[in-house]
């Protein structure tokens, strides 16, 4: 897994590709979370445009951030989920998470 993260009006806006499957970047990733956090950015958008695969530790991962930005009083916004959508659904998740067509619609939604 890698990821780009920016600031998008307010929107900590996080691109993440590859295989999202645990290991030191999902620690990181979640790092970067928590930082935007501490620095009073809430609003968070994880694009995953690029991602073509991803297991349970990463499926975990996501709920944590989920969990870790709902308790900080913020919201969080998947966009582009077409890699993970099954899953997302197999698992019951799909209506756990705020979801939007593409990156853009995400950061609006959220401003």
């Amino acid at each position: 897994m890698k990821f780009d993260d920016s600031l998008e009006g307010g929107v900590a806006v996080f691109s993440v590709s590859g295989k999202i499957m645990g290991g030191d970047e999902t620690t990181m990733f979640y790092g970067r979370i928590r930082e935007n956090i501490n620095n009073n950015i809430k609003d968070i958008v994880i694009d995953l445009k690029d991602v073509i695969w991803i297991n349970s530790i990463g499926l975990g991962m996501l709920i944590s951030v989920m969990t870790t930005v709902k308790h900080a009083g913020g919201r969080l916004v998947l966009a582009n989920i077409t890699a993970v959508e099954s899953l997302l659904s197999l698992t019951r998740l799909l209506s756990a998470f705020e979801t939007a067509d593409s990156r853009e619609a995400a950061v609006k939604s959220l401003s």
